[in-house]
């Protein structure tokens, strides 16, 4: 009788910290929105902001709206994983709503401006950074201009800020093309990249 001596080694579930991010404009509100819609068994984070609601956003779920004055005794308090001041408004992601959900077992989803990503990445070295470009640069500028939530001064602050994250992708695990009309595309791409983190050999280690 053959004997084996040694174990057979299979993918572990451990949970991940996934960071949707990218310049301003680029999708990462619509690719979020996305993997929810096709229930994925992830935990979304929701970002605060101090900003004031767009048309159809809606409180405690594209964001939680706070005033200056809350956030910044939020901040005071200790309550963020990470925040910044960013084009005229703050924006966080609430400690607990991480740790949280990580205790779940389930996957964690965040969406965050390139400056929050910075931060997470100093933070937990084994979060995926999933930065998200155009197709080019003249789709993402329609882009921008097609939201017409930014006064022509506010659009080129946009502009000059996106310059400057582009130089911070050697951050970054993985670029993803977000391009018009092809959300369907980006979703599957982003799903392979989680999937093949599951079967790492050296599963990443998430501690916050």
């Amino acid at each position: 009788m053959t004997i084996i001596d040694f174990d057979l080694k299979k993918p572990t579930k451990t949970p991940l910290l996934i960071v949707i991010s990218g310049p301003s404009g680029i999708g990462k509100d619509t690719v979020v929105q996305g993997l929810k819609d096709r229930q994925l068994p992830f935990h979304f984070v929701i970002t605060a902001t101090s900003r004031a609601p767009r048309e159809n956003e809606v409180d405690g779920e594209d964001y939680f709206f706070y005033s200056k004055n809350t956030f910044e005794k939020m901040i005071q308090e200790g309550q963020f994983l990470e925040h910044a001041w960013v084009y005229s408004a703050y924006k966080g992601v609430p400690k607990a709503h991480v740790r949280e959900a990580l205790e779940s077992g389930e996957d964690v989803v965040m969406r965050l401006d390139v400056q929050g990503a910075q931060t997470v990445r100093e933070l937990c070295p084994d979060a995926i950074l999933v930065f998200l470009t155009a197709h080019s640069k003249a789709e993402w500028l329609q882009r921008l201009r097609d939201r017409r939530s930014e006064t022509e001064e506010e659009l080129n602050l946009r502009i000059k800020t996106a310059k400057a994250e582009y130089e911070t992708l050697d951050i970054f695990d993985y670029i993803v093309v977000n391009e018009n009309n092809k959300l369907s595309q980006t979703l599957d791409v982003i799903e392979s990249i989680i999937l093949a983190e599951h079967h790492r050999i050296q599963p990443r280690k998430v501690q916050l």
